[in-house]
């Protein structure tokens, strides 16, 4: 006669839950790598998104760095270094606002303080735009993180000169002289700073009535 097994229940049970639980590992696991080599891969996909648009903005080919550093940024939509250069590109092609827009977020990508050239580079897209406000709030920033940058006080000094505030241009001049003495572009912003400075006190003299002013910014002028 056959003899019939009867397993305990309870044991049962316990193999049942054994076995559950060792599957369970097993789709983690496959799960894990699954994910894991997507973000490898997606991971790779970008720096060579990112590398491929360099590659493209050193021969000057903004628009198709742009698609590349855009690719990049739908990958990782935090690659602070992605909208940098496409920020970067764009100024290239005179799109200002969407340059600004770039380096804006760049900036909120980074610890706070910490990148005066982001600063200096939006500056110039204010400055394009003739926004001398925000040029002059952004180049004040990047002269906070870096005081000893002559570009960012000859810049500077572009925009206060172009608001006519004469003075503040001369003194930013004078401090990249400072710094760099054969600072040629700085040294021609200063003397026009000086020679509209001029122009603008003729202007008041000639409007008092001083006909040796009159003549003197008829000179200048013309």
């Amino acid at each position: 006669m056959s003899r019939v097994v009867v397993r305990d229940k309870k044991a049962f049970s316990q193999e049942q839950g054994s076995d559950m639980h060792a599957l369970k590992v097993i789709f983690f696991l496959i799960a894990f790598f699954i994910v894991s080599g997507s973000l490898f891969a997606n991971g790779a996909d970008v720096r060579s998104y990112v590398n491929t648009g360099d590659a493209y903005y050193n021969r000057g080919q903004y628009d198709k760095a742009i698609e590349q550093y855009s690719e990049a940024i739908s990958l990782d939509p935090n690659l602070a270094d992605a909208y940098y250069h496409r920020g970067l590109c764009r100024y290239r092609n005179g799109q200002y606002d969407e340059a600004i827009a770039d380096y804006t977020k760049t900036l909120s990508l980074y610890p706070p303080n910490s990148n005066a050239q982001i600063y200096s580079d939006r500056g110039l897209a204010y400055l394009k735009k003739g926004l001398y406000d925000e040029t002059i709030e952004d180049y004040t920033k990047a002269i906070s993180i870096n005081p000893q940058w002559p570009d960012a006080y000859h810049n500077r000094g572009i925009a206060y000169s172009r608001k006519g505030l004469y003075d503040e241009a001369i003194e930013d001049y004078n401090k990249a002289i400072s710094m760099r003495p054969n600072y040629t572009e700085a040294y021609f912003a200063r003397a026009m700073a000086y020679v509209r400075k001029a122009s603008d006190d003729f202007k008041r003299l000639c409007d008092m009535g001083n006909k040796d002013a009159c003549d003197n910014f008829k000179q200048l002028t013309e």
